[in-house]
């Protein structure tokens, strides 16, 4: 008998996996999480209704109150949306009925690690577009490898650094790109702007977004997909039947009705990231890049692991970027909650100035 590896795919074995080494810590800042949880009063109401749902049955096998709210929220055709676990499950899922061997994906780079991960697994010929030295887009760039692409995947704001697209660059890209664009909105909700409003002028685009980031429902896997209706189609025959539960079904249902109560949270956020990055910037070794996410990049003038490493026996958790490409120098920090933000500023400044560490001029 042979190898049973041997029956991998190449490109698989080649790949690193998408993992998070698992650290314990009070004060944990590194997955980009909401700090502010569901408002009791929904978590209530979804436990009532699932308490009245039978359990031994299958959930909707298409979940059209979910997507008919999911529709008016986002003002857009029940038809063209698609829900899933997670935006993870539907990135998946339209790279699968998209990519194949020698299909051309461009992605910017550093972004979103799976993107490019999918796109290898499935043959894909990867164009990678490097940010520009201010870890914001290269629209020019872009545009260029988009007018030759299949599939061009931008995040906005991008994940790790916070930056957005110049709308005008994105128009521009959308109306030259040689095949789909999709633009990944998990953290739009911080940005103040969003692309779904070109939905109606641009057949080619996607937006993925999800409920883990500003809807405080990361631990419960919900997701959806706007864009044109028979892309739709064709993209929901690669997602598993019944691939969201009813307590995830009913929760995203109680969070697009109860909108209202989680925008203070949202609002709070990004004046805690303002009130971080202000931080951030006052101390000495250290360089934070603005950001337009709930979390930010700052680049330090020492070693990063060596940072990292301190900061976890401080009890403070955040995230070691520094083997993206051009991130070799920095860490992520996601925003917290105030007495959080504290803690890691002060912890920061004190390990920096025992550093004595200047960033050169």
């Amino acid at each position: 008998m042979g190898d049973p590896l041997s029956t991998i795919k190449p490109a698989v074995r080649d790949l690193k996996p998408y993992t998070l080494k698992h650290f314990k810590a009070p004060v944990k800042i590194n997955q980009n999480e909401n700090p502010f949880d569901m408002p009791e009063a929904v978590k209530r109401a979804v436990h009532q209704a699932v308490f009245e749902t039978a359990w031994c049955r299958y959930p909707d096998f298409v979940p059209a109150s979910l997507i008919s709210r999911l529709a008016d929220f986002s003002h857009w055709k029940k038809e063209g949306v698609l829900v899933g676990n997670g935006s993870n499950e539907l990135i998946e899922a339209l790279m699968v009925v998209v990519v194949e061997k020698g299909k051309r994906v461009v992605i910017p780079q550093p972004t979103f690690t799976l993107y490019g991960m999918f796109a290898r697994i499935l043959g894909g010929d990867c164009r990678e577009v490097p940010l520009r030295p201010d870890l914001e887009f290269d629209g020019p760039r872009l545009l260029r490898e988009a007018r030759e692409a299949d599939l061009t995947i931008l995040c906005l704001p991008n994940n790790p650094t916070g930056g957005v697209l110049d709308r005008d660059d994105l128009e521009s890209i959308l109306r030259q790109a040689g095949g789909l664009v999709v633009v990944d909105e998990a953290y739009h909700e911080f940005s103040g702007q969003s692309v779904a409003p070109l939905l109606e002028r641009f057949e080619n685009l996607v937006v993925l977004r999800t409920f883990s980031k500003a809807m405080s429902m990361a631990a419960l896997r919900v997701g959806y997909l706007l864009g044109r209706p028979e892309l739709v189609e064709q993209v929901a025959k690669a997602k598993l039947p019944y691939n969201l539960n009813v307590f995830s079904m009913t929760a995203a249902s109680a969070a697009l009705e109860h909108f209202e109560l989680l925008k203070p949270q949202i609002e709070r956020v990004i004046a805690e990231r303002d009130r971080l990055w202000e931080g951030l910037s006052r101390i000495p070794g250290v360089e934070p890049f603005p950001s337009r996410a709930n979390f930010m990049v700052f680049r330090l003038a020492t070693d990063p692991g060596m940072v990292f490493r301190a900061l976890c026996e401080e009890g403070i958790l955040v995230r070691d970027v520094s083997r993206y490409p051009m991130l070799g120098q920095f860490l992520r920090v996601s925003v917290g909650l105030p007495r959080e933000n504290d803690r890691f500023l002060e912890a920061l400044s004190r390990i920096m100035k025992s550093q004595s560490a200047v960033i050169p001029a």
